[in-house]
């Protein structure tokens, strides 16, 4: 795997891996369900899904996920996905969720702007952020981190989201 860290002193994101496997399961909570997950998640789930990631940063892409950790307290925090776009280059678009015990502390927001540090080291020109409107922390993370409202699109779906921008 790849052997990244980006980190400002307070936050380090790396390569989400099997070691973080517990403390993913342990911090899901209803609102990781409802706006990023989809679905309550298993331990079955998780492990194939960290698997993946894990190879996805054996190949280099598309999806390079981190964990989001903090310095002073070794703890996972959550996680933050890039999605590199292959129809568009230079563009990547940013996923993210922090567990209960973390939000409301600024975690989101360095972590968006670490790992647009890393996507603009990759070669990325542009990051955007998909968020359904009602999800209003979300919303203030992408406003905080630089991102402007750029319009209103439907996922596959149906489900509306308005979409944030930064050039990088």
């Amino acid at each position: 795997m790849a052997d990244v860290r980006v980190s400002d002193g307070v936050v380090t994101l790396s390569p989400l891996c099997l070691d973080d496997l517990e403390a993913h399961l342990a911090g899901e909570d209803e609102e990781l369900v409802r706006w990023l997950n989809g679905g309550p998640g298993t331990r079955e789930g998780a492990e194939v899904y960290i698997r993946e990631c894990t190879r996805n940063w054996t190949a280099g892409g598309p999806l390079l996920a981190f964990g989001v950790h903090l310095e002073a307290e070794g703890a996972l925090a959550g996680t933050i996905d890039l999605r590199f776009e292959a129809k568009a280059r230079g563009r990547v678009s940013l996923a993210y969720g922090l567990y209960p015990a973390f939000r409301g502390r600024g975690i989101a927001t360095r972590s968006v702007h670490l790992a647009c540090g890393y996507a603009a080291a990759r070669g990325a020109g542009l990051a955007e952020i998909k968020v359904e409107p009602a999800n209003t922390a979300s919303v203030a993370v992408a406003r905080r981190s630089g991102f402007a409202f750029t319009g209103r699109t439907k996922d596959e779906d149906g489900t509306e989201l308005d979409r944030y921008a930064r050039d990088l």
